[in-house]
């Protein structure tokens, strides 16, 4: 039975599903998720599954956190380079040296994908050790034989609107079933302004999955910040439209060529919770927040303030 607390201005149901009724206003709960969801808030990442968090980090220097498949470990970006930590926060080590970007992890936890500058001037996505060690490039396919670059210097994070400091955001996504990686750019970089890749890690093979600017396409924009859902038949990115659509989510069918909007206007960087729901990171009391979407009504719930969330599966 849920239990009413009454007073004068507000009524307050408790139990599951709390809703708190201010002068006529409901208010949801904080959603509950049965792993960790960690997120990045003035720099530094935090873990939460409900009302309460914690903080990881400190150095108020830390962005884009991706849990491990096992749910143990957490990679991310500290000032631009790649770090791994236990999911409480201790144990950080740093794994590369040079800019990188968008850690993800592969199935078995073994390697940490991520992006950096490659063989061709341009971006390439390299696989590491995740307990350290040497890289090696998966794309392009053509740079997996010749020497690394050395490392470049470390960039200032861009500036601006929410398009410009995403545009060039190199966050990649590690299929579950290990096979596929999807990133920001590829070789169809030489065909769109901007475009995002799916790569095949066994063959090196590419295909593209969105295209804006040259190649026939009569707009420009972008797609980043890729995810694969659970059971790798979807990806979804954050895309951008410059004059016909704001920053928002995408999802298409990998079997098909079918796609869909998910939630609203700057909804960005969403991961799958596994259960009927997804995390994006949205605009909330003026300003950014990690909400749960239901993706099948799209019913909208505030969890906490930040960006950038990663579910523990």
């Amino acid at each position: 039975m849920v239990k009413l607390v009454r007073t004068a201005m507000v009524t307050t149901a408790l139990g599951a599903g709390l809703v708190v009724f201010a002068q006529g206003t409901a208010v949801a709960a904080t959603p509950t998720f049965s792993g960790l969801v960690a997120y990045v808030r003035a720099g530094d990442i935090y873990a939460s599954k409900g009302a309460s968090e914690k903080r990881l980090t400190t150095d108020g220097r830390s962005a884009r956190p991706r849990f491990s498949r096992d749910g143990a470990r957490v990679a991310y970006l500290r000032e631009g380079r790649i770090w791994v930590m236990k999911a409480d926060g201790t144990g950080q080590k740093q794994l590369t040296t040079g800019q990188a970007a968008g850690p993800a992890w592969s199935p078995d936890g073994a390697s940490i994908g991520y992006a950096a500058a490659g063989c061709t001037g341009g971006p390439a996505i390299y696989q590491i050790p995740s307990a350290g060690g040497a890289a090696k490039v998966l794309f392009p396919a053509e740079c997996r034989t010749e020497p690394i670059p050395a490392d470049g210097a470390v960039v200032p994070a861009p500036t601006g609107t929410l398009a410009q400091r995403l545009r060039l955001d190199d966050a990649v996504a590690w299929s579950p079933d290990g096979t596929q990686v999807a990133f920001r750019d590829g070789m169809c970089g030489a065909v769109y302004d901007d475009c995002l890749t799916l790569g095949t890690v066994a063959t090196g093979a590419e295909k593209t999955l969105a295209g804006y600017g040259g190649g026939g396409a009569d707009y420009s924009g972008f797609a980043v910040v890729p995810a694969f859902s659970p059971d790798g038949k979807k990806v979804t990115w954050t895309a951008y439209r410059e004059g016909s659509q704001p920053v928002h989510v995408v999802e298409r069918d990998l079997a098909g060529t079918a796609s869909r909007t998910i939630g609203t206007a700057e909804d960005r960087e969403l991961v799958y919770t596994g259960d009927g729901r997804a995390l994006v990171t949205g605009r909330h009391q003026s300003g950014s927040w990690v909400i749960a979407v239901n993706l099948a009504t799209g019913a909208r719930t505030p969890f906490h303030a930040g960006s950038q969330p990663t579910i523990q599966p």
